[in-house]
């Protein structure tokens, strides 16, 4: 008898997405769990004309909590977590369908190619991105505020054909909404964690490290001009990080001071 799998989507507002993303289990996942955290376009209806999604709504508690309840709600063997704004090559598509025949790890990673207003990325440090996002389930919870993860010793890890299509930005300035947001939770998480920073290392010689890592070491510029747009928005991210971290430690000076 086959494994059986859950596939485990959270969704906000991805109305533009997550058909695709359905679309793309179809004949894989054996039950298909969209957890919303109350989207306010066209995302409920159209899982709900989807056959065979379980449509659970629920406030915004950040990724790994967000996961993790999902998780929670599936009832498979295995367990396949998938964000909204990505969807399975065939390639990948025919490679879960062998690990469903014979399961012989606890983990599976694959590698996630991302779709750049229209081009996909191959360098900038952005492939191959390996992930693990196929899992038995029970076995793990997702830890982290940004960029979330599942933390397998190595040695449970399998890693299977195919590649995750992630059609991340459909412009720069939704690239520029998202920096705005994640560097607010990463410079938080730093601010929790009494991190140190200091002007001149962190927002005068990181940003351009980063610049040159992605855009040289990491073979950026053979992506062309949006190889350079992805690097310098890195950039700029690191450089808005460590800002606005100082700003938070400034602000909390203030507060024990007055």
């Amino acid at each position: 008898m086959a494994t059986s799998l859950s596939a485990v989507i959270i969704a906000l507002n991805e109305e533009t997405n997550i058909g695709r993303c359905i679309d793309s289990l179809s004949g894989i996942a054996d039950e298909i769990i969209v957890l919303d955290s109350l989207s306010t376009d066209k995302t409920a209806e159209i899982c709900q004309n989807k056959e065979g999604v379980v449509f659970v709504q629920r406030a915004w508690e950040g990724y790994s909590n967000s996961k993790n309840y999902a998780n929670n709600l599936a009832t498979k063997d295995y367990i396949l977590s998938i964000d909204a704004d990505e969807a399975l090559s065939e390639e990948l598509r025919q490679a879960i369908i062998e690990v469903k025949k014979n399961p012989s790890a606890i983990a599976y990673s694959f590698n996630r190619l991302t779709n750049y207003c229209g081009k996909w990325i191959h360098h900038c440090g952005w492939y191959p991105d390996t992930k693990t996002r196929l899992f038995k389930r029970g076995e793990r919870k997702w830890t982290g505020e940004i960029h979330e993860t599942l933390n397998f010793p190595t040695d449970q890890i399998k890693k299977i054909k195919g590649d995750l299509l992630h059609y991340s930005f459909p412009s720069i300035a939704s690239h520029v909404r998202t920096l705005n947001s994640f560097t607010e939770v990463a410079a938080q998480e730093l601010m929790s964690k009494n991190k140190k920073v200091s002007f001149v290392l962190h927002v005068l010689i990181n940003p351009t490290s980063t610049f040159i890592k992605k855009y040289f070491v990491q073979k950026g510029f053979l992506d062309g001009y949006y190889g350079f747009v992805i690097s310098s928005i890195s950039s700029f991210a690191n450089f808005i990080k460590y800002v606005k971290l100082i700003e938070f430690k400034r602000k909390n000076k203030n507060k024990l001071t007055s």
